[in-house]
C-alpha cells in the first residue's frame, strides 16, 4: 500500500527553524512534482512550496527566502527546511505528490498531515 507520511512538525517560538520530512512508502515509485501544503485554522488549505522531479522549486510569496523545498529521489523523500518561522505560519501541514505505482498507474496521494505550532 502507498502511503505518504510527513514528520518533523511541533512547536517553536518565533523565529525558529523546523525541517518537515515527507516519505512515500512503497516499492519502485516513482514521484513525479511533489507539494507542499499548509490549512490554518478556519483558512482554506493553500499551496507552499512544490519541486518537480528534476528539482526545479517555488514558493508562496510569503514564505520565499524562509522556507526551502529539497527532495531525494532515492529515497522517495521530500523535506520542507522552515526558517525565520513566524506565528502565521502556523498550520496543519501535507505533502502531495502525483505518483506512478507498479501495477496501480498514475495517482494523487496525500500525507496524513503534521501540525506546525509557531508562538510569538
Amino acid at each position: 500500500q502507498v502511503q505518504l507520511v510527513e514528520s518533523g512538525g511541533g512547536l517553536v517560538q518565533a523565529g525558529g527553524s523546523l525541517r518537515l520530512s515527507c516519505v512515500a512508502s512503497g516499492t519502485s515509485i516513482r514521484a513525479n512534482t511533489m507539494y507542499w501544503f499548509r490549512q490554518a485554522p478556519e483558512k482554506q488549505r493553500e499551496l507552499v512550496a512544490w519541486i518537480t522531479s528534476i528539482g526545479s522549486t517555488n514558493y508562496l510569496d510569503s514564505v520565499r527566502g524562509r522556507f526551502t523545498i529539497s527532495r531525494d529521489n532515492a529515497k522517495n523523500t521530500m523535506y520542507l527546511q522552515m526558517n525565520s518561522l513566524k506565528a502565521e505560519d502556523t498550520a496543519i501541514y501535507y505533502c502531495n505528490a502525483h505518483l506512478i505505482v507498479p501495477g496501480v498507474g498514475p495517482g494523487e496521494y496525500w500525507g496524513q498531515g503534521t501540525q506546525v505550532t509557531v508562538s510569538s
